[in-house]
C-alpha cells in the first residue's frame, strides 16, 4: 500500500506532464488513459493487451481490469512457465522518464478563446530594428527584412481564418560570406523576442535510416526551447544555418544521403505539416516519447555562405553582357565584393538546391561584405563590442584598457586580410593582449594601458601609466 501511494504522489506532482506509454512511448493524449503500476510506471491499453495475447495462458481477462487504477503484480495470477520468455522485475526499471522528456499535457479547447497575442503587445518592425542596431552593425536591409518577418509571423499567428483569409508565411533564405553576422543577427534576435527559437545546422542532417540527425530534429530542438510545451513550439520559429551543406552533390556515383534527400524531406516541414517528433532527443528510438507537432506556423529562417555562389552569379551576369564595343569586361565583377547581392533564384538552384525547396523560401536577402569602416565600428560600438569586453576584464584588476583609433583601423585591415570576416578581430586582439593579460596582474601600480598602432603592428609597445604617473611608452607589462 505505501509504494502504491508513493505512486500516486509520484503522478499528482508530474500533473502538469503527461504520462507516457514505458513501451510503445505514446503520450496520453495519443494511446489513452493509462493503466499505472509499480515504479510509477504507465502502460496504455493497447499494449498491456498485446502483452496478455502473447502470454495466451487464458488466466487473465483484461476486460476484468480496466477499473483498476493500480496494479499489484504480486496478486496477479501465476503464469505458466514458458520457454525462451523471461519475466520483467519492475523494481529494477527506473522510476519514470527523464525530466527533459517529459512532455507537457495540452489544455483542453472547450471553446474557442481568443489568441493569447495582443497586437499592441507585438514590438513594431522599427522597434524590433533599433533593438538589433545596439548589437549588430551595418547590414541594414537584413535588419528590416527580419524585422518585417518576424512581425508579420507574430500577426500571422493571431490571425484568424473566418474570412476564409489565410496568410502564408514567409520562410526566409539569407546569404552571405562568412563572418558577415548572420547566425550573430538571429541569436540577438532569440535574446530580444518572446518567442521560442531554436538554432541547428543542416550539417549533421541526413536522410531517414542513416547514421546522423533526422530531419524531424530541427522540430524536436525547438520543441526542448518551449519547455516541451507543444502549442508553444508550434508559434516558433527555428533558423538552420549552414543550408548551403545540403546542396545536391555534383558526384553522382554513390548515393546522396546529406544533400538532395534532405531538401526533399524538409519539404513538408517548410510547408506545414504535422511531423511525429522525439521529445529530448535528436533521433527516434525505442526508448523515446514521441508527440505531433503542426509547422503550419513555425517561421523557418535558413542561412549559410555558399561558397563559390559568386563564380556562378559572375558567369551568369557575364553572359547577359552583350558581344561588340559596348560589352562589358570579364574582370569587371572580379573586384565587387558585394556581388552577392545580386543573386537570383537560378544562381542558387545551380549551386545544387532543388526548385521546390527554393519555393518555399519565398523571401531571399544577401548580407553585406565587411568593409574596414565596418569592422572598426564592429570593435567599439556594440553594446558586448569586443573592446569592451576586454575593458571589462582588466577593469576588476582595476586597470582602465584605452584603443587609440589609429590601432583599431590597424585591427580591421589585419582581419581583412584574412578574409573571414568578424571572426578575426577576437583571433587577432587574443594574439596581442596576451602578455598583458599575463603581466599586469603582477604589478598592482598600473593604473592605464593604451593600445597603440605601433604595438598591433609589432613596431612597438602599449602606453602604460602608473597610478600617479604620466604615460610612459613601454613593453606589456613594463612598470615605467
Amino acid at each position: 500500500m505505501s509504494e502504491n501511494n508513493n505512486n500516486e504522489e509520484l503522478h499528482k506532482e508530474s500533473g502538469e506532464y503527461e504520462d507516457v506509454c514505458y513501451i510503445c512511448r505514446r503520450p496520453e493524449h495519443t494511446a489513452g488513459r493509462m493503466i499505472r503500476i509499480q515504479a510509477g510506471i504507465c502502460i496504455c491499453r493497447d499494449c498491456m493487451q498485446k502483452t496478455f495475447d502473447s502470454m495466451n495462458s487464458g488466466g487473465i481477462n483484461f476486460s476484468d481490469m480496466l477499473n483498476m487504477n493500480n496494479i499489484n503484480m504480486e496478486k496477479m495470477p501465476k503464469m505458466p512457465n514458458m520457454p525462451n520468455i523471461s519475466m520483467i522485475n519492475l523494481s529494477d526499471l527506473a522510476g519514470g522518464i527523464p525530466e527533459r522528456q517529459k512532455l507537457k499535457k495540452k489544455k483542453p479547447k472547450e471553446k474557442k478563446e481568443a489568441p493569447v497575442l495582443d497586437i499592441h503587445s507585438i514590438p513594431a518592425p522599427h522597434k524590433i530594428k533599433e533593438s538589433l542596431d545596439d548589437y549588430v552593425v551595418g547590414q541594414e536591409h537584413a535588419k528590416k527584412v527580419m524585422a518585417v518577418a518576424v512581425y508579420n509571423h507574430y500577426k500571422r499567428v493571431m490571425s484568424d481564418t473566418d474570412d476564409g483569409v489565410e496568410i502564408e508565411k514567409s520562410n526566409m533564405l539569407m546569404i552571405g560570406p562568412t563572418g558577415c553576422g548572420k547566425t550573430y543577427l538571429v541569436k540577438t534576435l532569440a535574446r530580444l523576442l518572446d518567442v521560442p527559437l531554436a538554432i541547428t545546422d543542416a550539417t549533421s542532417l541526413t536522410e531517414a535510416g542513416y547514421i546522423g540527425d533526422d530531419i524531424e530534429s530541427v522540430v524536436s530542438k525547438l520543441l526542448a526551447a518551449a519547455d516541451n510545451d507543444v502549442e508553444r513550439a508550434e508559434h516558433g520559429i527555428i533558423f538552420i544555418d549552414e543550408i548551403d551543406k545540403i546542396a545536391k552533390k555534383r558526384n553522382t556515383n554513390q548515393r546522396d544521403v546529406s544533400g538532395e534527400s534532405v531538401q526533399q524531406g524538409m519539404l513538408k516541414l517548410l510547408e506545414g505539416a504535422e511531423v511525429e517528433v522525439p521529445v529530448g532527443a535528436s533521433s527516434k528510438n525505442a526508448m523515446v516519447p514521441m508527440t505531433t507537432v503542426d509547422t503550419r506556423n513555425i517561421l523557418f529562417i535558413c542561412g549559410g555562405a555558399f561558397p563559390e555562389l559568386e563564380e556562378i552569379i559572375k558567369e551568369r551576369l557575364n553572359k547577359e553582357a552583350s558581344i561588340g564595343f559596348q560589352a562589358d569586361l570579364k574582370d569587371k565583377y572580379d573586384g565587387d565584393e558585394n556581388i552577392l547581392q545580386q543573386v537570383a533564384v537560378e544562381d542558387v538552384r545551380k549551386f545544387g538546391m532543388i526548385p521546390e525547396f527554393l519555393g518555399r523560401l519565398p523571401v531571399m536577402f544577401a548580407l553585406e561584405a565587411l568593409t574596414e569602416d565596418m569592422l572598426v565600428r564592429i570593435l567599439a560600438e556594440p553594446k558586448n563590442a569586443i573592446v569592451r569586453q576586454y575593458q571589462k576584464l582588466l577593469a576588476m584588476d582595476e586597470v582602465k584598457l584605452m584603443f587609440e583609433d589609429e590601432a583599431l583601423h590597424a585591427i580591421a585591415v589585419k582581419a581583412k586580410e584574412k578574409k573571414v570576416g568578424a571572426r578575426a578581430l577576437r583571433a587577432i586582439i587574443e594574439e596581442f593582449m596576451l602578455d598583458i593579460m599575463y603581466e599586469i596582474p603582477k604589478d598592482d601600480n598600473i593604473g592605464t594601458v593604451t593600445i597603440t598602432r605601433d604595438y598591433v603592428e609589432k613596431k612597438g609597445g602599449p602606453l602604460i601609466q602608473m597610478r600617479g604617473i604620466p604615460a610612459l611608452p613601454g613593453k606589456a607589462g613594463a612598470s615605467g
